[in-house]
């Protein structure tokens, strides 16, 4: 595959001349960290990204600090590349290491399967990043315009399916990670080579300017979407073949949940069908999917620089020869596409082999230690003593893996004397909601989020209570900005922070996350949420018929009839 051609940086964005320049994802980080400083340069915070890394600040600190005429309080972020979410023993404590010693003493689960550290100082960066690499693990492609964490279902079930298909996750991950010796230079190895040495080679992928945005690819089983597949730019539905193996994948192409408040030009995208590969051409297919966005996607507008944009822009039928020219071969028609469930894969499970595993819930991905509920605590004794491997799921939560039946009862007893809930006896409200961290560390927040759902979706628990939909699977996901990192447009019911204590309410989202939601109500106080949702779902628990889910019906009545159906209804509450 050629890398991008020569260029001209004029008319291009601001983070594209950063990128032309930084020497492959070099740029000045080396010697930055040398400074006794506590942030970087605003050049260096772009190239920083690419190696795992986001410089914030404490947000519920500035206005003290502006007060006494202090800087921010600078901090920054790491988020690991965890494929499938998959973390050995040994990787875990190393991320529980960081946190205590040098974060700000808890783990955040992303809905990507990494793992993020918050309040790492600049100070700390480098051995916090050494120390996660010496788990063989690595924060290269953790953020950045590239290859992001690539999602896998992170069941542990023993079958040749599954092996055959994280087989094809590994040689996804080592054909999509950029080939810069950059981070193994700044973080690893010591000192930068000299300037005088030749120039390090183009990446046959990336090329000098790396992708126009982010990239994000996720694998799904065929009966499993529980990785939300058809949220990413490039999505691989596994499909089985007759003997129980992998037979290939089902592609799919322009998904993204990304848009901007009050710019009409970007929307979410659930991804469109492109073809059929056989599992040992996919990686050339990814490849080429790759190359097809690195040199037509927008480099001039960053909010239209997403794959969804280049897909909608060209057509799916002018994509789809772009890729075949690349690969040289063509893609097989899709194979019919199933509404496949999420799972949450929480509780306990045979795995198959003789061992078992345990889907323990964490509320919005936050492993911490607070009054009742020890939880950091927890699994870090449940680590240390049991040894499991962990694995990170989608919605946010923590599996316990290769368990004997003998260690069931232990690790009851571990979470029970730190006040963990097992995840059986969580409400399925809570259970099936997620939120994006926002307040006070996401610079792009203007809401809060994850310390806003707690009460909120206790609040709707009881509703559901009170009406009787207790034991229907609703979903209901909140993000503190328009960007999406919870999926709340693909949610039953999804909030969109507009500003501090209100959001944009929407509904009529899928269980299989293959329907986008739509707008139900504008600029809602969280505190009237509730109120808003009672007629709803009243009117859904008179009406709805058997297996029909509240996405399903919502989505079949449509949102500004039900509008004004609900009136009634709510006036007689």
């Amino acid at each position: 595959m050629v890398p991008n051609p020569p260029f001209d940086l004029e008319g291009m964005s601001k983070v594209e001349a950063i990128k032309a320049h930084s020497n492959q994802l070099r740029g000045e980080l080396s010697t930055e960290l040398k400074e006794d400083t506590k942030l970087f340069t605003e050049d260096t915070v772009q190239v920083l990204k690419f190696h795992g890394v986001y410089q914030q600040d404490d947000r519920d600190l500035r206005k003290e600090a502006r007060k006494l005429g202090l800087d921010k309080h600078y901090q920054m972020m790491i988020r690991t590349r965890i494929p499938g979410g998959i973390v050995s023993a040994d990787a875990y404590l190393a991320h529980d290491r960081v946190a205590g010693e040098w974060g700000n003493g808890t783990l955040r689960v992303t809905t990507r399967q990494d793992f993020q550290l918050h309040g790492v100082l600049k100070g700390d960066l480098k051995s916090s990043i050494r120390a996660i690499n010496e788990t063989l693990l690595t924060t290269l492609g953790g953020c950045g315009d590239q290859e992001r964490n690539i999602m896998c279902c992170p069941a542990p079930v023993s079958d040749r399916f599954r092996g055959e298909v994280l087989r094809a996750l590994r040689d996804l991950v080592h054909g999509l990670t950029p080939t810069t010796q950059a981070y193994n230079e700044i973080w690893l190895d010591g000192e930068l080579a000299a300037s005088n040495q030749p120039e390090p080679p183009v990446d046959e992928l990336y090329g000098e300017r790396y992708l126009p945005r982010k990239f994000k690819t996720a694998v799904a089983l065929e009966g499993d979407n529980c990785v939300d597949v058809y949220a990413n730019d490039l999505a691989l539905i596994a499909r089985r073949d007759d003997e129980g193996g992998l037979a290939g994948f089902d592609v799919l192409v322009g998904g993204g949940l990304g848009r901007t408040a009050n710019k009409p030009d970007t929307w979410p995208a659930v991804a469109l069908p492109l073809g059929f590969v056989v599992a040992d051409r996919v990686v050339d297919v990814a490849r080429a999917v790759v190359g097809v966005q690195r040199d037509y996607g927008d480099r001039t507008n960053r909010r239209h620089a997403r794959l969804k944009y280049t897909v909608r822009d060209h057509g799916i039928d002018w994509f789809r020869e772009q890729v075949e020219t690349r690969t040289g071969f063509r893609l097989e028609p899709t194979r019919p596409l199933r509404r496949d469930p999420v799972l949450d894969h929480l509780g306990w499970h045979d795995q198959g082999d003789g061992s078992f595993y345990y889907g323990l819930y964490v509320e919005n991905g936050r492993i911490q230690d607070s009054d009742g509920c020890r939880l950091r605590s927890a699994l870090t004794k449940i680590v240390e003593e049991l040894r499991p491997q962990v694995r990170l799921t989608a919605q946010q939560n923590v599996i316990l893996a290769n368990l004997e039946e003998s260690q069931q009862p232990r690790l009851r007893a571990i979470l029970a004397a730190h006040g963990v809930t097992p995840s059986e006896q969580v409400h399925s409200v809570i259970r099936n909601s997620m939120a994006c961290p926002a307040w006070p560390t996401c610079g792009l927040a203007v809401a809060e989020s994850e310390r806003a759902m707690p009460t909120l979706i206790r609040q709707l628990a009881d509703l559901v209570d009170e009406i009787g939909l207790a034991d229907e699977p609703i979903s209901w996901r909140m993000t503190g900005c328009p960007n999406g990192c919870a999926r709340p447009y693909l949610g039953d019911v999804g909030f969109v922070g507009t500003t501090l204590g209100k959001y944009d309410v929407y509904l009529g989202g899928d269980p299989e996350g293959t329907r986008l939601n739509s707008l139900y109500a504008r600029n809602v106080p969280i505190e009237d949420i509730p109120q808003l949702l009672r007629g709803p779902l009243s009117l859904y628990a008179l009406e709805r018929g058997p297996g029909v889910t509240f996405g399903d019906w919502v989505d079949g009545v449509g949102v500004d009839e039900l509008s004004q159906r609900v009136q009634p209804v709510e006036a007689s509450l």
